[in-house]
């Protein structure tokens, strides 16, 4: 199945298909200490699979994770979407911003877009965001978002902390 990546806007950010091009700067992401709270760091064979898995997700679910543009500058610099692979608890909100983007709140302009689109694109009515207790950047974004927390959740290799997003029905 073929799917169509949208390109959707903010007044900063471009959200559009991840490209080959992007490989560089997010392998370097993948290499570092930053990676920790998205699955840890890894080498460059796994960056690829990694990046390789977030394109396939959009032809098996139909969405998925946008790389997210500076308009300004053309760079690539991070990664937002909507995310819920095999075994996930919950269809997610997702964002991670390259080291010398944050603090600018384009996680937030990324986010608040996604999330608009899960609500009013798609229909959802629940969207979550998993965070690993630690990630404290994270966990300040998901409540400046609006988002709840819900409950820890445990997968294989991770524990983390289920946040429901303003909008989402709780679970039942």
């Amino acid at each position: 199945m073929q799917t169509m990546i949208p390109v959707i806007e903010t007044e900063r950010l471009r959200l559009r298909a991840i490209q080959e091009s992007d490989f560089e700067a997010y392998a370097g992401f993948y290499a570092s200490e930053g990676a920790r709270y998205y699955g840890g760091s890894c080498d460059r064979n796994d960056a690829w699979r990694r990046m390789a898995s977030f394109i396939g997700h959009w032809s098996l679910r139909g969405y998925g994770v946008w790389a997210l543009e500076e308009k300004a500058s053309g760079a690539f610099i991070g990664q937002a979407g909507l995310w819920f692979p095999e075994g996930w608890p919950d269809r997610e909100i997702t964002w991670m911003l390259l080291e010398g983007h944050q603090g600018r709140g384009l996680a937030t302009e990324a986010a608040l877009r996604v999330r608009a689109h899960a609500f009013e694109m798609l229909g959802w009515k629940r969207v979550v965001s998993c965070i690993q207790p630690a990630n404290a950047p994270s966990i300040r974004l998901a409540k400046r978002l609006g988002a709840v927390y819900e409950s820890s959740q445990s997968i294989p290799g991770r524990d983390f902390d289920l946040y429901r997003h303003e909008g989402s029905q709780p679970s039942s």
